[in-house]
């Protein structure tokens, strides 16, 4: 009698535990349908009045009520790019030396250094950018690259040095992304099957022929996941971006030129949104941003998973 009392008491506690754990996880989803219902109903009479030519206009008139988000999508995705251009090949190396080349007296520090780069505010970076970063652009990197390097005719590196411009946020974005980037790519990288690297070193390849014939296409699918997943971070990052960017509406070839990010216009002028119609506008600007981020996010982590999951990728 007492092992049957027992028993339905462990039952009852399992199924308590179960639909606990389901209505918790449920939570999640559920706040994001609340969010993006919420961020697109706000959105939606700048969508209803502009259509989707909302995205491919470039003027922004708050004062005659007139709102294209073209601009702001342009600022968006050339800095993101920009900064995975210049973080990418950084975090691989650094993956790569502290999963296959670092003694371990130093694997664990500079692991940890990299990772307390992810730790720090944006507007930390955003302020060193402005008071440092920015500065040092304008008096030394943007006259050397457009002067003594000649590419100042160039469409890419034409017009005057401003100093806050899309260069600049791109960098900052870089060395933002770098963390997310390095940590993806290393774990990535440590789940490769040792037999992988003994088979390769086995067949006399050196060291560097083991990693580049034998690790890396091993890990290509979790390390394009870890960069997607850096552009998802970098797509939305706001403060610092708004520090350094110069925030303005015009779509510019050169880098040197000031320019606006959707998460930076939102940040800029949502409290100075003087008609029901401009708040609209920012929020439908919101709307895009938060599909493509969620759009971004979902394939960096099936990456990931194909690579670190219990499946090996083809």
């Amino acid at each position: 009698m007492a092992a049957l009392r027992i028993a339905l008491d462990t039952s009852r506690g399992d199924r308590l535990y179960r639909w606990g754990t389901l209505a918790f996880a449920l939570v999640i989803p559920l706040l994001l349908g609340l969010i993006a219902w919420e961020v697109v109903a706000a959105g939606w009479p700048a969508l209803s009045r502009f259509g989707l030519g909302f995205f491919a206009n470039s003027e922004w008139d708050p004062v005659h009520n007139v709102f294209g988000a073209a601009p702001v999508v342009f600022g968006t995705i050339v800095s993101s790019l920009l900064a995975l251009l210049i973080a990418t090949p950084l975090a691989i190396g650094v993956a790569l030396f502290l999963s296959e080349f670092a003694p371990d007296v130093l694997r664990q520090p500079v692991a940890l250094l990299v990772d307390l780069l992810a730790a720090v505010p944006s507007v930390v970076y955003g302020l060193w950018g402005i008071l440092v970063f920015v500065p040092f652009l304008r008096a030394h990197v943007m006259p050397f690259i457009a002067d003594t390097l000649h590419l100042g005719g160039l469409p890419l590196f034409s017009g005057p040095a401003y100093g806050p411009s899309m260069l600049a946020a791109g960098c900052v974005l870089a060395m933002m992304v770098l963390p997310y980037i390095a940590a993806v790519t290393r774990e990535v990288l440590l789940a490769v099957p040792r037999a992988q690297r003994e088979a390769a070193l086995a067949l006399g390849a050196t060291e560097w022929e083991m990693i580049r014939d034998a690790v890396l296409p091993y890990a290509r699918s979790g390390i394009v996941g870890g960069v997607i997943l850096g552009l998802g971070r970098a797509l939305g990052e706001t403060m610092a971006v708004t520090m350094v960017i110069g925030n303005r509406h015009e779509i510019s070839a050169s880098l040197f030129a000031p320019a606006y990010t959707m998460a930076s216009v939102i940040a800029n002028e949502f409290s100075e949104a003087v008609s029901d119609l401009h708040t609209s506008a920012l929020m439908a600007v919101g709307a895009g941003l938060l599909v493509v981020a969620l759009v971004v996010n979902i394939i960096a982590r099936w990456l990931v998973w194909r690579t670190a999951g219990p499946q090996s990728p083809r």
